[in-house]
C-alpha cells in the first residue's frame, strides 16, 4: 500500500492525487486505505516518514566505519544517490512536496537534520585524522553547504533518469573532496588585499 501512495504521490503530487489512484495502484478499495492508514494526510505522513527512514539508513549503512574518511564520505554519497536514483518518486515527496510545506514540514526537517547529523560526524572525523582544526561553527556551515549541495544535485538526478546516481556522486565528491583537503589540514584561503 506504502508503496502504490509513495508512486501515486511522487507522480501526482499530494493535493492531485486521490484516495481512489491509491487504492486502485495498491489493488485494495478505498475504504481498506482508510482503515489501514487513515486519511489522505496521514498517509502521505506515513510515507514520508518511511521514505526517509529509508535514505537516512542507506546512507548510514553505506558509509562504513572502518573506511578512511574520505572513503566514508564517498560511500556515503553513493548510498545516497543510488536511493534516488531509484527512489526517484519517493525523493519527489520527501524534496519536493513536503519541505517547507505544512504539515509535512517537520517530517522533512527531521530527515534533514538526521542527514546533518551523519555529514557531520564524517566531517569532524575526516578534519580530526587530517591534524586539522576547525571551530563548531566552521563544520557545522560547512555540513549544512554539502548537505544543500547535496539535495540540489539529487533533485537534479531526479529530473534526468537517464542519469548515473554513481556518476552525481563522483561529480559532488570531486568538488567537495579536491575543494576541502586543504581546507580539513588547516588552511583557508584569504583574499589578496
Amino acid at each position: 500500500m506504502l508503496d502504490a501512495a509513495v508512486s501515486v504521490f511522487g507522480q501526482r503530487g499530494f493535493h492531485a492525487a486521490s484516495m481512489d489512484e491509491i487504492a486502485e495502484a495498491a489493488g485494495i478499495s478505498k475504504p481498506m486505505v482508510y482503515a489501514y492508514l487513515g486519511s489522505k494526510e496521514d498517509l502521505f505522513t506515513a510515507c514520508l516518514h518511511r521514505e526517509a527512514t529509508r535514505l537516512v539508513e542507506r546512507v548510514v549503512e553505506a558509509v562504513g566505519v572502518s573506511a578512511r574518511p574520505d572513503e566514508q564520505l564517498w560511500n556515503g554519497l553513493r548510498g545516497f544517490f543510488a536511493f534516488v536514483g531509484s527512489h526517484r518518486e519517493g525523493w519527489n515527496m520527501l524534496y519536493r512536496q513536503s519541505r517547507g510545506r505544512e504539515p509535512f514540514a517537520s517530517e522533512w526537517a527531521a530527515m534533514r537534520g538526521r542527514m546533518v547529523e551523519v555529514v557531520s560526524g564524517l566531517l569532524t572525523r575526516a578534519v580530526e585524522s587530517a591534524g586539522g582544526s576547525g571551530t563548531p561553527a566552521d563544520l557545522e556551515s560547512v555540513t549544512y553547504g554539502l548537505v544543500g549541495a547535496a539535495e540540489s544535485m539529487a533533485d537534479w538526478l531526479a529530473d534526468n533518469p537517464g542519469e548515473d546516481p554513481g556518476r552525481t556522486a563522483a561529480r559532488l565528491m570531486n568538488f567537495i573532496w579536491l575543494g576541502a583537503e586543504d581546507l580539513l589540514r588547516g588552511a583557508v584561503w584569504r583574499p589578496a588585499s
